[in-house]
């Protein structure tokens, strides 16, 4: 009977080790197919019987693997080991870093990991960030020339605010990073000043300070003690709160250039979201420059798209070069709100977003619905993915 409870117990321990053996390759394959994919996240979701690792390509979750629940407990430990976390704490969200040791892949520039408990156990997700030049310079990004020219008319002035406006994944901090290399460029000597959580890019002639979330340097404490530093341009990541809307605001208005990021649909929203966060109309009007909002589209893969003789539209048809999905790569779409006098007027009389949202409408405002048109007339992206990016109207 001894030896038997032995022989069960090595037979376990050795199940035990073929998991964590196979726990280990299963997530370096597939740390390695998401890079060589340009995936820019994995998602390793449990569900009640397995696991799923999910590619977000261009935007979009494709299942990749479907991985037995018994090696679960395993890749998320795996995963843990890799971002430096606590491994025995399974009841709370945590964060770290993937480093990287294949200098092979240089286009992958940082790896950051997210666990989460879920109740069919912990979830994780490892965000993928990789160097690209030809994303590093405002004028290849994509905007519309309009919009170009008055974001190059903003980046120029001496003070006011820039907002950038959008759903997370939609290329803010990129358009925020080119905007600065751009004044860098064009203003060499400006001292320029960022804060972001965390740092995403490094940006050559620009003096970037890391937001630890837990530590005592928060947003608002970090922005007071930097406008006695002397900076004539401001990049805060994000405003989150009422408190870093207001510091920014008075900075706008006291000799400095601040640019920073607001979750809103549209610009219209994103002036009344500010009022609602207890600026005062006349502080709105006054500081604001310029609202931008934009958007990623998913752009067809230029080996297999096809036209449609009936429409003149293009459509996806999927190859390897694409991974079936007939998609390959994103193109951006913007609108930009600066304030004129009626705008002004509707914002001091604190009007409601449908006035707003009216008095762009008459002055010939540019909507994204209709930078998007210009796109699908090019043959870069498709009605449906127009459509499923910007509702009807918009």
């Amino acid at each position: 009977m001894a030896q038997t409870e032995a022989d069960s117990s090595d037979r376990a321990a050795r199940q035990g080790i073929a998991k964590a053996h196979d726990a280990v390759s299963l997530v370096a394959e597939m740390l390695d197919r998401a890079a060589q994919a340009q995936a820019s996240d994995v998602h390793f979701e449990p569900t009640g019987e397995q696991m799923l690792v999910r590619f977000r390509l261009d935007g979009v979750l494709h299942t990749i693997e479907v991985v037995p629940r018994a090696l679960a407990d395993n890749i998320i430990a795996r995963l843990k080991v890799l971002g430096g976390l606590l491994t025995y704490r399974n009841d709370i969200p945590q964060e770290g870093r993937i480093e990287l040791h294949d200098q092979r892949r240089a286009k992958l520039i940082d790896r950051r990991l997210a666990v989460f408990p879920t109740i069919h156990g912990q979830r994780a997700v490892v965000r993928l960030f990789y160097d690209e030049p030809a994303l590093s310079e405002l004028d290849q990004l994509g905007f519309a020339p309009g919009i170009l020219s008055a974001l190059k008319a903003v980046a120029a002035s001496s003070q006011g605010v820039l907002l950038l406006t959008g759903p997370a994944g939609s290329g803010k901090s990129t358009t925020l990073a080119a905007l600065l290399r751009h004044i860098v460029h064009c203003s060499p000597g400006k001292s320029v000043v960022t804060l972001e959580d965390p740092v995403e890019r490094h940006i050559d002639g620009v003096a970037q300070v890391q937001i630890t979330p837990q530590g005592q340097m928060d947003f608002p404490t970090a922005l007071r003690s930097l406008l006695r530093q002397d900076p004539e341009v401001l990049m805060i990541g994000e405003i989150r709160d009422a408190q870093t809307a207001q510091i920014a605001i008075e900075a706008g208005l006291t000799g400095h250039l601040l640019m920073s990021t607001l979750h809103s649909g549209t610009p219209a929203g994103a002036l009344l979201r500010l009022l609602e966060m207890g600026i005062e109309p006349y502080q709105v009007t006054s500081s604001i420059s310029a609202v931008t909002s934009q958007r990623l589209l998913r752009r067809l893969c230029d080996h297999c798209k096809v036209c449609d003789e009936r429409t003149r539209l293009y459509r996806p048809l999927g190859c390897p070069k694409c991974l079936r999905t007939g998609f390959r790569g994103r193109a951006l779409i913007a609108e930009i709100v600066q304030l004129d006098g009626q705008l002004r007027k509707a914002i001091l009389a604190k009007a409601d977003l449908e006035e707003l949202e009216s008095i762009l409408s008459q002055r010939g405002h540019m909507s994204l619905r209709q930078d998007g048109l210009r796109l699908l007339k090019e043959g870069t992206t498709t009605q449906e993915e127009l459509d499923k990016v910007c509702s009807r109207g918009v």
